[in-house]
């Protein structure tokens, strides 16, 4: 295998933390075995590659093949990172015959393999503390785009470190949604990236496919089933991703917002006649719920927007309804809370704000943002507007604005690949910006829940609107990346166990390269190895190209750090940059323009010969990877002017 500009080696994290400019001119491209499917990052840095003939795990850093699994056609809903830990999962079928395999990211090592569990990875949840995991899969997900496929979702909850089955459940039937809208007629996977991800609480598992269900999380025995529609006909994610309190549950659907005792699994009261209700934040005792905006329409991809527009709040204790604000005109963003006081929203024309305590508007200023999308928040608490080609900054007191930056897509016969480009954009800030991006610092609109959660739709972006991305995508990231709940099964697990303290965390990275390679140093065969598994045992003839095996042990230290070390990071970073896809002037060609939201300069420019509508970003190490034929490459966006 030849590889073109490798970066052949990196020193240890320090070098990252003191000397980061110098990563800024690196660029790297490798070649496969066949044409690139699909590819995805992960917590470690590591990227995932599927090819028409094997999936790769690639180091975002330097573009080395970690390791191959050959002869493996898989499609992307067959492979997905398990949240909060160094394992993949990789779904195998063969006719009649499916299995699972939960892989080391590192090595390509089985840790453990189920032959009971059969379907595409569609969504998980990870409860870290009990050591669950709850796997929702649907079997045969693939059709045609305008198909309205439905699918029975099977959920298995299982053993993190062993994968034994603890009990299995299968749902009733709901609509999936397509990964894509091709121009043919050619077949397409579908997912379930309309309803949002399983959640452990409370030693319960709840799911959101039909209402409200929830299991004993150990024995699977049901005890709450709401049963009510979930989204609008057609159209994804019209319900508000689910609020968990210590004594209650705040589900939204149809028009109605339900208060769920989580002791009694009761519906305590039920606030009525909203309207469609995508979002909600809660502050205090008090429950925030925007009505109405943009959806995806499931049959051909198309954002259409549905009212009424609007704003309500409710008394938690209660349900009473305190005020509703209605003067929204044709359209809707996201709820952007400066502060405990104040509500913002834009509307088609205006931007809108609103005492949060009267629901009385405070102010209304024009904003001029083509068919505005979505609202954040930057660094200096100035709310920032954005739509598919525009972003602009005001000031929340007095709404005068602070700055704009505008890039007009190229061309205009390519309307629905523009679509798809800024809302894979707008993901690669929405991925790292969280839920603080949209409200101030200490609101309660985090979940109770101790459990990870994984959905497609952060990976893929098949919700082609803007707005669906700033109300849903960024809540799977709010709280992952604690240290503390980590869990490491494969080459990690060694590492972590030999030096504690040394791989831990960013602080005492530098204490490495004081370590010498003495014989009390794991052999390279110890670090490739399990705690409780061996794993020379469990290596199938279908993997190979081990980087690791191939390394002496302090150059896998080196490695291995490095991977925590992107994790580590991660918990602290925020994205700064909204990608739009132009005409790059100067730069010979199309490509992607970086806006820093704090400042409005556009001061990120990666020309793209090849347009690839799914790039994606990893901000730790400050690269951009697109595929070509059957090549991976990175782009620096730290040093791209």
């Amino acid at each position: 295998m030849k590889k073109l500009y490798p970066v052949r080696h990196l020193l240890l994290p320090l070098f990252f933390l003191v000397f980061p400019s110098v990563l800024q001119a690196q660029t790297w491209t490798t070649k496969l075995d066949k044409t690139v499917r699909f590819y995805q990052t992960t917590e470690m840095g590591v990227v995932i590659v599927g090819t028409e003939r094997s999936i790769y795990a690639v180091d975002g850093a330097t573009g080395d093949v970690l390791w191959r699994h050959k002869d493996a056609e898989l499609d992307e809903n067959d492979v997905a990172p398990v949240p909060d830990s160094d394992l993949l999962l990789l779904s195998f079928e063969k006719g009649e015959r499916t299995r699972i395999e939960a892989v080391d990211i590192m090595t390509g090592n089985r840790i453990w393999r189920s032959d009971k569990i059969k379907g595409g990875l569609m969504q998980m949840a990870v409860e870290p503390e009990t050591n669950l995991l709850a796997i929702v899969l649907a079997k045969d997900a693939k059709g045609h785009a305008n198909d309205g496929v439905k699918r029975h979702p099977l959920l298995h909850v299982l053993d993190l470190a062993s994968g034994d089955e603890r009990w299995k459940n299968e749902l009733g039937e709901v609509e999936l949604m397509p990964t894509r809208w091709p121009d043919g007629n050619s077949e397409v996977e579908f997912t379930l990236d309309n309803y949002h991800a399983p959640v452990f609480a409370g030693g319960r598992l709840y799911v959101f496919y039909e209402g409200l269900t929830s299991f004993d999380a150990q024995t699977g025995k049901s005890r709450l089933r709401e049963k009510f529609r979930v989204n609008e006909e057609g159209l994804a994610l019209t319900e508000a991703d689910p609020i968990f309190t210590e004594g209650f549950i705040y589900a939204s659907s149809h028009g109605r917002v339900r208060a769920i005792s989580r002791e009694s699994g009761d519906t305590v009261w039920e606030a009525k006649d909203l309207g469609l209700t995508p979002e909600m934040i809660l502050v205090g005792e008090t429950l925030y719920v925007r009505t109405g905006g943009q959806f995806t329409r499931l049959k051909d991809g198309d954002t259409v927007e549905r009212g009424p527009y609007g704003v309500s709040a409710i008394d938690t204790r209660k349900g009473k309804v305190l005020w509703r604000y209605k003067g929204a005109d044709k359209g809707i963003t996201n709820l952007v809370l400066p502060d405990a006081e104040t509500i913002m929203i834009a509307d088609r024309d205006d931007l809108i704000s609103i005492d949060a305590v009267t629901g009385k508007r405070r102010a209304r200023v024009r904003h001029g943002i083509e068919r505005a999308s979505f609202g954040l928040l930057n660094e200096g608490g100035n709310v920032v507007i954005g739509g598919q080609n525009e972003i602009a900054a005001f000031d929340p007191s007095s709404g005068r604005e602070l700055w704009r930056a505008r890039h007009t897509p190229p061309g205009r016969g390519i309307l629905r690949t523009v679509a798809a480009v800024a809302a894979r954009a707008a993901s690669l800030y929405f991925r790292y910006g969280g839920v603080a991006s949209t409200a101030f610092r200490g609101i309660q609109i985090a979940r109770v829940a101790s459990s990870l959660s994984f959905s497609g739709l952060v990976a893929r972006s098949s919700v082609s609107n803007l707005q669906a991305l700033a109300t849903s995508s960024a809540r799977n990231y709010a709280t992952r990346y604690a240290a503390s709940r980590f869990r490491a099964f494969g080459a990690l697990a060694r590492v972590r166990a030999n030096f504690p303290d040394g791989l831990s965390t960013g602080s005492v990275l530098p204490t490495l390269p004081s370590i010498p390679a003495t014989p009390s140093l794991p052999s390279a065969g110890d670090l490739v190895r399990d705690r409780t598994v061996d794993m020379a045992r469990n290596r199938t003839s279908d993997v190979d190209e081990r980087l690791l095996d191939k390394l002496d042990p302090a150059h896998q230290l080196d490695r291995l750090s490095r991977f925590l070390w992107h994790r580590d990071r991660l918990a602290a970073l925020r994205g700064q940059w909204m990608y739009f896809y132009t005409d790059l002037k100067g730069r010979d060609g199309n490509g992607l323009a970086g806006v820093n939201i704090n400042n409005g300069q556009t001061d990120r420019e990666i020309r793209l010969r090849d347009l690839d509508e799914r790039f994606i970003t990893d901000e730790p190490l400050g690269l951009m990877f697109v595929s070509s034929g059957n090549r991976m490459l990175a782009y620096s966006v730290t040093d791209s002017r």
